[in-house]
């Protein structure tokens, strides 16, 4: 005997649900950046894809756009910076890590153009990013609170990489 069509659909539509709901839970998430701490990269009102299971196989890597639980509240998108036994000092507008400097490309512009002395203000970690922690930082270095006042971010409190930028349309695109 052939189930009514209705009872069909409705099967169809609670396989999706299921389907959709394990996605958003367990695979990807979307976030909306709110604030200005992440420009010129990123800006309010953008809309990001974050992956959410691929630190399950992986540790963050230096430069990663990730977002983190910062509060109960608040999830941050923050570019990790220091990883776990790293040395990091910002000194000139030239940071350091592990004593030798790093280059930060998606900064020169902003770094070169800046009138007002230096884009990063000088500061030192005294101790190196403890095991399972990253050191983030906005990208607008002026006006960003990360790890230099919230400390290093533990893993825990990662919600996920941002891998794909859906809005606005003229910018979507993957994510470096």
């Amino acid at each position: 005997m052939k189930s009514p069509q209705w009872l069909e659909w409705i099967k169809v539509l609670l396989i999706a649900l299921v389907l959709a709901t394990f996605i958003r839970v367990f695979l990807f998430t979307s976030y909306e950046v709110q604030g200005e701490s992440m420009m010129p990269n990123v800006y309010d009102g953008e809309r990001f894809i974050v992956n959410k299971f691929g630190y399950g196989w992986k540790e963050p890597e230096r430069f990663d756009l990730i977002v983190f639980h910062a509060t109960e509240d608040d999830d941050y998108i923050k570019r990790v910076i220091g990883l776990p036994g790293d040395i990091v000092y910002y000194f000139d507008d030239v940071l350091y890590i592990n004593n030798e400097p790093v280059r930060e490309p998606f900064l020169q512009k902003d770094i070169e153009e800046y009138a007002w002395g230096n884009y990063t203000t000088d500061f030192a970690i005294p101790e190196p990013i403890p095991a399972g922690h990253v050191f983030v930082m906005g990208d607008n270095r002026p006006n960003s609170l990360d790890s230099r006042r919230l400390g290093p971010i533990s893993n825990e409190q990662i919600v996920g990489k941002v891998d794909l930028r859906f809005w606005p349309l003229k910018e979507a695109g993957l994510v470096r």
